[in-house]
C-alpha cells in the first residue's frame, strides 16, 4: 500500500446514508485495487455525541466531531461527504468549499434552486472536485442502459416513463421533524417527493435521455397537519405527499412521472421505462440486476421482451465481483460511485453528476413545484449541459 494515497474523509451525519457511503469507502480499495487513493475513515459528525461515538466505533472511524465546522476546520481532512437533511447542504457544502476541501453531497443538492446555486457558485469557485451522490446511476443494469442508449439501438426516443412508490406515511400518527422523520417537514427539506423520490428519477432521466425543457405537475398533501416530533404540537403539513408530472425533453421525446408515499404495498419501488423507434427498454430496483430489452428488428417469430441478467465480467462494473449469474446488491451502487470518485482524482475529470449538474435536477424539481402551485406548464431553464 505503500504507493496510494490517502483521502481522509470527514463524513458529516450519520444514520441510514451515513452508514451506506462509509460502506462504499471501507470496501472500495478490496475490489478495486488499481486505484491510487484509498479512503481513510478520519472522522464523522452528528451532534449527539452517544450515537456519534457509537457510529465511529462501529464503523471504524478513527476519530468523532459534534460540531461540522470542527471537521471542516481539521488539517486532516481531505473530502468533506455530506449526509445532513436538506437544509444544512448549503451551508456546510460552501464552508468545505472556501476551505478548500473536496466535497462529496447527498441528494437532492438542497432545498431550492437558490440554495443549490449558491452551492455550484461555492464549488466553481474554490475548484475542488465534488459529487453528489444520484447512486442510482451506479447500479450496473442502469449503466448498461446507458450504454444501449448512447450506442443508437433504440433510434430515435419517444416516451420516458418513471415512477417512485412507497407507503410509509400513510397513517396520520407519523409525525413530522425530528431526526426520524425530517423529510415530512418542509423547513428541513424543502420539498416531499419531489426532491426525494422524484429527483432520482429527474436525474436518471437527464443522464440517460437529455435535458428536460418544460413540465406541466399535480402535487397533493392528503394528511394537512401532523404532530411535529420536537414540539409535539400540531402544525399544518408543508410537503408533497404526491407528485404527477408530465414533460417535453430537449429530444423531442415526452416524459411522465410519478411518485407518491401513499401507495399502499410498495416500500420502494423505483422502475422506468423508455421506447425508441427501434427498441424499447425497462428497469425495476426491485430485480436491480435485470434488464429487459425489446428489439423490433428481431425476426418476428422470435420478437420479443428478452431479460438481461446484468452479471458477465463485460457488463459494466461487473468484471470487479463474483461469476457470471452471481448477483450483487443496492449497497454495491455507493462503493461504484467512491470508484468513479477516486478514479476521476487520478485523471483530472469531473465525477458526474457534479454539483454542476445536479443543479438541473434541481431545475426540474424547483418547476414541477411551481407548475403545481400555479396549475400551468413552466419551463425548467435547463440548456445543453446535461450529457
Amino acid at each position: 500500500m505503500s504507493n496510494k494515497k490517502e483521502l481522509r474523509i470527514g463524513l458529516i451525519g450519520g444514520g441510514f446514508m451515513g452508514r451506506t457511503h462509509t460502506n462504499g469507502y471501507k470496501r472500495v480499495s478490496d475490489f478495486f485495487p488499481e486505484l491510487t487513493h484509498r479512503p481513510v475513515l478520519k472522522a464523522v459528525c452528528t451532534r449527539n455525541e452517544a450515537k456519534v461515538k457509537a457510529f465511529a466505533e462501529q464503523w471504524g472511524y478513527e476519530s468523532y466531531e459534534t460540531d461540522w465546522r470542527q471537521v471542516i476546520a481539521r488539517d486532516d481532512i481531505d473530502a468533506v461527504d455530506i449526509c445532513t437533511p436538506n437544509d444544512t447542504h448549503a451551508e456546510i457544502a460552501i464552508a468545505a468549499a472556501k476551505a478548500g476541501k473536496m466535497v462529496l453531497c447527498e441528494k437532492p443538492l438542497a432545498r431550492t434552486l437558490a440554495e443549490s446555486q449558491e452551492m455550484v457558485d461555492a464549488i466553481e469557485k474554490a475548484g475542488v472536485p465534488n459529487t453528489v451522490w444520484y447512486n442510482y446511476r451506479r447500479l450496473p443494469a442502469v449503466t448498461l442502459a446507458k450504454n444501449i442508449i448512447d450506442s443508437g439501438k433504440l433510434g430515435r426516443i419517444f416516451h420516458y416513463r418513471a415512477n417512485f412508490l412507497q407507503d410509509w406515511t400513510i397513517s396520520a400518527d407519523v409525525p413530522q421533524g425530528g431526526a426520524g422523520t425530517w423529510r415530512l417537514d418542509v423547513e428541513a427539506a424543502g420539498s416531499g417527493v419531489t426532491g426525494d423520490l422524484l429527483a432520482h428519477c429527474i436525474d436518471t432521466a437527464l443522464w440517460l435521455n437529455g435535458g428536460i425543457t418544460d413540465v406541466s405537475a399535480v402535487t397533493e398533501t392528503f394528511v394537512k397537519e401532523r404532530t411535529h416530533a420536537l414540539t409535539g404540537q400540531k402544525q399544518q403539513v408543508g410537503i408533497d405527499d404526491a407528485c404527477i408530472f408530465h414533460c417535453h425533453f430537449e429530444n423531442g421525446s415526452l416524459g411522465l412521472f410519478e411518485s407518491t408515499r401513499y401507495a399502499r404495498g410498495h416500500k420502494a419501488l423505483y422502475t422506468f421505462e423508455i421506447n425508441g423507434e427501434h427498441a424499447s427498454i425497462r428497469w425495476d430496483l426491485h430485480d436491480l440486476n435485470r434488464l429487459e430489452y425489446f428489439d423490433h428488428r428481431d425476426e418476428s417469430i422470435v420478437r420479443g421482451w428478452r431479460s438481461i441478467h446484468v452479471t458477465d465480467g463485460d457488463q459494466p462494473y461487473m468484471d470487479k465481483w463474483w461469476v457470471p449469474g452471481l448477483s450483487i446488491g443496492y449497497e454495491h451502487s455507493f462503493i461504484h460511485q467512491v470508484a468513479d470518485f477516486l478514479k476521476a482524482l487520478e485523471t483530472g475529470e469531473p465525477c458526474s453528476p457534479t454539483f454542476q449538474e445536479a443543479l438541473e435536477t434541481q431545475k426540474v424539481c424547483e418547476a414541477v413545484l411551481e407548475s403545481a402551485a400555479t396549475r400551468s406548464w413552466k419551463s425548467t431553464g435547463i440548456g445543453e449541459l446535461v450529457k
